[in-house]
């Protein structure tokens, strides 16, 4: 369900929660945490940025850090940043527009659970993915797969 784009700026969050308030962290540092390339991460960043979730200050002394409390945050708001495609102009079984007037076979089925995934994505929260966590070691993304 998530862009490999929404993936990395969900892990980046991640990362940037974990460090101390107002810590300016560079994104190169960020992409070897995470394990995602330097130049794709800082365009990743530069995006969250712009929803107002991280804010970013140029320099030597410059890097990340969230824009808002952890606790304000939710993987929808970072699926959003990231997912320019309107849902009604998906479909899920090829590459034409599909709609309730105009609905494929899979269309009803595929918007109910699109729905319910995307309601626990709005509900789900930064602070609530590291809830319990000491210190969040993030492997690296494996290379996708189709």
């Amino acid at each position: 369900m998530l862009t490999r784009t929404a993936e990395h700026a969900l892990r980046a969050l991640l990362y940037l929660a974990q460090q101390p308030e107002g810590m300016l962290v560079p994104a190169s540092r960020i992409a070897e945490a995470i394990g995602a390339p330097a130049n794709y991460l800082a365009k990743t960043l530069q995006g969250l940025a712009g929803a107002g979730l991280v804010r970013g200050t140029r320099g030597r002394v410059g890097g990340y850090a969230l824009a808002v409390p952890a606790k304000s945050i939710t993987v929808g708001q970072v699926i959003a940043a990231f997912d320019s495609t309107p849902e009604a102009d998906r479909c899920l079984l090829g590459d034409r527009a599909c709609s309730g007037a105009k609905p494929c076979a899979a269309h009803l089925r595929w918007q109910h659970a699109r729905w319910a995934a995307l309601q626990a994505m709005r509900s789900l929260r930064i602070q609530d993915l590291l809830a319990g966590v000491g210190s969040l070691e993030l492997a690296p993304l494996a290379p996708a797969r189709f």
